[in-house]
C-alpha cells in the first residue's frame, strides 16, 4: 500500500484521565461549601452530605445481608443528589470519620463496591499516596 493512503504512520493514543472523585479523610470544619460530605454516625442526609453507620457484617454480595455496606449506599446517595442537581455539584468528598472502623468502611467500599470504586479513588494523606495494590487491600 501507498504512504498517501495512510498520511501518518504514528499514532498517539489520548492520555488516561481518571475521571474519579477524590476520597479525602478529615474533620467536618475541613470541608468546603462545595464539597460533598461522608460523615459517620447518625443523621439526616441532605443533599451533599450523607451519614453512614458501620456494621459488622458479611461480605459484600453475601444473600442473607445487605449486598452494600452503609458507606457504599451513602457515596452512592451523594452521587445520585449530585447528578439530579438536587445538591452541590462537588469535585471532591471529604470522609468525615469518628472511628478507625469507619475509615475501614470507607476504604472497604471504594475498594470492593462496584459503583464505589468506579465513581470514586482514595486520595489525601491518610492514604499516602498508595495505590490499591500497594495498600494491600
Amino acid at each position: 500500500m501507498s504512504p498517501q493512503f495512510f498520511p501518518s504512520w504514528r499514532v498517539s493514543l489520548p492520555a488516561f484521565i481518571d475521571a474519579r472523585l477524590p476520597v479525602f479523610f478529615a474533620d467536618a470544619d475541613q470541608a468546603a461549601a462545595e464539597d460533598g460530605v461522608l460523615l459517620e454516625g447518625e443523621g439526616e442526609s441532605v443533599p451533599g452530605r450523607d451519614y453512614f453507620e458501620v456494621t459488622e457484617g458479611h461480605p459484600v454480595g453475601c444473600a442473607c445481608c445487605a449486598p452494600r455496606n452503609g458507606a457504599g449506599v451513602a457515596l452512592s446517595r451523594l452521587l445520585l443528589a449530585r447528578a439530579r442537581g438536587k445538591g452541590p455539584f462537588f469535585r471532591r468528598v471529604v470522609a468525615v470519620v469518628r472511628s478507625e472502623a469507619g475509615r475501614e468502611a470507607v476504604v472497604h467500599a471504594i475498594d470492593t463496591d462496584p459503583l464505589a470504586s468506579a465513581c470514586f479513588v482514595l486520595a489525601g494523606p491518610k492514604t499516602d499516596g498508595l495505590s490499591r495494590e500497594e495498600r494491600g487491600s
